[in-house]
């Protein structure tokens, strides 16, 4: 283990995370006993699926955090070195996703409108109550 692994504050966010997670099954296996139960709905049993993924989500915090900052530091070890941070790789070898450069925007073809009579009555109408509106204020 590297030093340092087990510090007091990942050892609390570790204990934290475990807390999470048995809490949201102990709340999954309430669901369970309710959906058994004669006035149980499939909600209840929705319930059942739900609360474990609660229960994940600091778990996924948690690593997502860590794979950023790894991330960061390794753009910014590649920057005080002077590489081109967009090839890059982590620490592990792995490479890093980069975000990519914008697409160039393509002009919309116009399209011709055709006239249609029913259409333009509405238009013009509209156009009469805004200008009524207007006048009003």
């Amino acid at each position: 283990m590297p030093a340092g692994f087990l510090t007091p504050r990942r050892l609390l966010i570790g204990v934290l995370c475990l807390i999470s997670l048995l809490g949201s099954v102990g709340l999954a296996w309430w669901q369970w006993d309710r959906f058994e139960s004669a006035s149980g709905t499939f909600q209840n049993l929705g319930y059942v699926l739900q609360w474990p993924l609660f229960g994940l989500f600091p778990l996924f915090l948690v690593w997502r955090i860590r794979r950023l900052r790894r991330e960061a530091a390794a753009e910014d070890a590649a920057k005080d070195a002077g590489e081109n941070p967009g090839n890059r790789a982590e620490p592990d070898g792995k490479p890093v996703a980069t975000v990519p450069a914008p697409r160039p925007v393509r002009p919309v073809p116009a399209v011709p409108e055709e006239e249609d009579e029913e259409l333009a009555a509405y238009n013009r109408y509209l156009a009469e109550l805004n200008a009524r509106a207007q006048q009003e204020s």
